[in-house]
């Protein structure tokens, strides 16, 4: 064949192709993308492409190749049935109603038109009506940013009154429904398992899967008090049942759901029930219940929620779940649910020959099996580790310890000199520590003598006490002298050097590389497969954090200078939002811990098995490699800055970093020049990664704590920002 024949073959194929992958118009793609709420990276991760490359599609400058243009077609044919087009007289509007927009109150019926009426803070109950009708402003539309003015997005009819209702009784006995948007309906059900059919059948609530293999979230109720006398439920549990968790199974309530053949989960009728049927096929019939007057919305996490009047409390959770997801259950539950929501364990195979599917695994997940860890990851107690001495302590050299630090160390003469200590902390250190990390998605493999790989996830066994932080590379082939004394080890928790081989993962062995020195990994557990399984579950969460407090006036392009004006005291702008910030953050760590939740009572005993190891997210691995990779992230900074300044932390506790300056600003010692930060060093920021203000104390108010509680190395990382100390640490 010639040359010429060649290159039309080629071009001959391609066309070929795209007869049989036909893809709508750029201005098509990016409209069905958007309206199913996905962003540019989901769908490049999904695609296993760039970003860039999915905007240029949209954009018209490229198109996708094989075999990624068969996926993209799928994907959009998939999506175009779910959102189709709008017809001639448009179904979509421009909306600025963001959640930083006081609601407007809307009544309900076939006959009544929405109407605005005061804010939430006042809380009038509007006249409530039988039958629910769409709303002018609906749950779910895209948010804006304040001040400007964005098109909403189709809105999936079968969840026109968003993702959940706040459940209230009015004075006048007539139970009311508040949803997002200021939304209120009227709820015609005398019972419980009344209300689960009328949610099921009227309400219209529930929020669309987030993963086209994936299912949609199940509408959530949450229950005031009044509501839960109004069906029968006690305003608050005894402490046998608070033990308990769930009310016991002979409860008047439970009977009638059993009567009407609803189901209750394994956890029961608790603070965050689940009622259902059995599935059919692939419709569901379930409903979440969330009891905030039996503590189902913790105060660590979410602040004052649970006193919120219903309309604010609906305001509240509605953003959370439009922006992170529906919950359910505690936020460290829906952390985890998160993940599997963007990666789902299987998928509908491509059609038979009779137009049939089945069921397979979706790649990128974690599969629907739960896998076992490497015994080094294992935690004390797992039946891998059964055989072992009864009180045998496993050392470094047995045991995967990964965790953040908690490491703090004397001051020296020249930082008594100075005036103050300055705490700076990393925003979302650890969805930062998340991004772009490669995990395992299976089981490991032993492998001895390994030679080191980077980028191959796992757990290593190597000697790095030859590790020398007195010299150490900064650069590609920059080499700086540092005061190793002053800075904690890279290697470990508490900051001390490592005395011998111990187990790391990949990302604390690749940065020992990274600052100049050999490793020999003497054996490893490594996993061949894997993948960047958690960057999904990171953009959400930081386009839910940005978005938020975006809406709380910190915006992502503010100069260093403003950004700390900005911060401070933004909390109180919209307390409301704040709750979600720290809701959102809370998700993020609690999601992390679950990969390894430990027993939980249950008359455990060590060496078995307990209930959370039959989830293929109880994954051990994945929560080391996020916090090693998030430690070092941070020591990288701190080497870099002590390189450039000469200053090195005083203390450091997690995510939290202390230095001694002369001034009260973190403008007073993180080295900016001409409005540009160091490069790889800290960078003032909303952004997950840059840091804020922790706070700021005086050096006295320090040496006065360390020599009060008779503790040198007191962790002040831990009482920086409000300067409060009490004797429950004492720095031992």
């Amino acid at each position: 064949m010639s040359d010429e024949e060649e290159l039309f073959s080629a071009v001959d194929a391609l066309l070929e192709q795209a007869v049989r992958d036909p893809l709508p118009e750029p201005a098509e793609r990016k409209r069905l993308r958007e309206a199913a709420g996905l962003t540019q990276d989901q769908v490049a991760g999904a695609l296993q492409t760039r970003r860039e490359a999915v905007g240029n599609w949209e954009a018209g400058r490229t198109e996708p190749r094989p075999p990624k243009r068969a996926a993209y077609a799928r994907l959009l044919e998939g999506l175009a049935a779910r959102f189709p087009a709008p017809g001639p007289a448009g179904n979509t509007s421009t909306a600025s109603a963001g959640p930083t927009a006081t609601p407007a109150r809307e009544t309900a019926s076939r006959t009544t038109a929405p109407h605005t009426a005061p804010a939430p803070a006042a809380a009038p109950r509007p006249a409530a009506t039988s039958r629910p009708a769409s709303a002018s402003r609906r749950p779910g539309a895209k948010t804006a940013t304040p001040g400007k003015t964005t098109a909403a997005v189709a809105v999936d009819p079968r969840f026109a009154h968003g993702p959940l209702a706040v459940i209230d009784v009015g004075t006048d006995r007539k139970v009311v429904a508040y949803c997002t948007g200021g939304l209120v309906l009227d709820v015609p059900a005398k019972s419980i398992p009344a209300l689960v059919d009328w949610t099921l059948q009227e309400a219209k609530l529930g929020q669309p899967k987030l993963s086209g293999p994936g299912k949609d979230a199940d509408p959530l109720l949450v229950l005031t008090e009044s509501a839960l006398e109004r069906y029968g439920l006690p305003t608050t549990l005894t402490e046998e049942e608070r033990l308990a968790g769930r009310l016991p199974e002979g409860h008047k309530v439970i009977k009638q759901l059993a009567r009407a053949e609803w189901k209750l989960t394994k956890r029961g009728f608790g603070p965050w029930a689940r009622i259902y049927r059995p599935a059919k096929g692939s419709e569901r019939a379930c409903v979440q219940l969330c009891i905030p007057s039996w503590h189902a919305l913790d105060s660590r996490h979410w602040g004052t929620a649970a006193q919120l009047p219903p309309a604010e409390l609906a305001r509240v959770l509605g953003a959370y779940a439009s922006r992170v997801l529906t919950p359910r259950g505690s936020t460290a539950v829906t952390g985890l649910e998160l993940m599997t929501a963007l990666h789902p364990p299987t998928r509908a195979s491509a059609p038979h020959a009779d137009g049939t599917r089945h069921s397979e695994h979706n790649p990128g997940s974690l599969g629907k099996d739960p896998v076992d860890p490497a015994p080094c990851e294992a935690p004390d107690g797992h039946p891998l580790l059964a055989d072992l001495p009864r009180f045998h302590i496993r050392g470094p050299g047995e045991k995967l310890l990964e965790e953040a630090y908690d490491w703090a160390r004397p001051m020296t003469d020249a930082e008594c000199t100075l005036r103050h200590l300055v705490g700076i902390d990393v925003n979302m250190a650890f969805a930062a520590g998340a991004n772009g990390l490669i995990v395992g998605l299976g089981a490991p493999t032993h492998v001895k003598a390994p030679v080191f790989d980077p980028k191959l996830p796992g757990s290593w066994l190597v000697d790095l006490s030859h590790v020398d932080l007195s010299r150490v590379k900064v650069g590609k082939d920059t080499w700086a002298d540092l005061d190793a004394g002053l800075l904690p080890s890279p290697f470990t928790p508490k900051g001390e050097r490592p005395d011998g081989p111990a187990w790391y993962a990949t990302p604390t062995v690749a940065y020992a590389v990274e600052l100049g020195y050999d490793v020999a990994p003497i054996e490893a557990y490594v996993r061949y497969d894997n993948g960047r399984y958690l960057d999904a579950w990171y953009q959400r969460l930081r386009d839910a954090y940005l978005a938020t407090m975006a809406d709380l006036g910190v915006g992502a392009d503010l100069t260093p200078a403003d950004f700390l004006a900005a911060m401070d005291g933004y909390q109180e702008r919209d307390p409301q939002l704040a709750i979600v910030v720290s809701a959102i953050k809370a998700t993020v760590k609690g999601g992390l811990g679950k990969l390894r939740e430990r027993p939980r009572g249950e008359g455990w005993r060590p060496g078995e098995p307990w209930r959370a190891l039959a989830r293929p997210t109880w994954r051990p691995d994945i929560r080391a490699a996020v916090i090693s990779r998030t430690r070092i992230n941070l020591h990288r900074k701190i080497v870099k800055h002590a390189a450039f300044t000469g200053q090195y932390p005083v203390a450091i506790l997690s995510d939290c970093v202390v230095y001694a300056a002369n001034g009260e600003s973190p403008l007073d010692f993180l080295p900016y020049r001409d409005g540009k930060p160091l490069p790889g060093g800290f960078k003032l920021g909303v952004n997950p990664g840059l840091v804020k203000h922790e706070g700021t104390q005086t050096v006295l108010w320090g040496e006065g704590v360390r020599e009060q509680f008779n503790a040198p190395e007191l962790n002040l990382a831990r009482y920086i920002k409000d300067g409060t100390v009490t004797d429950a640490d004492n720095g031992e």
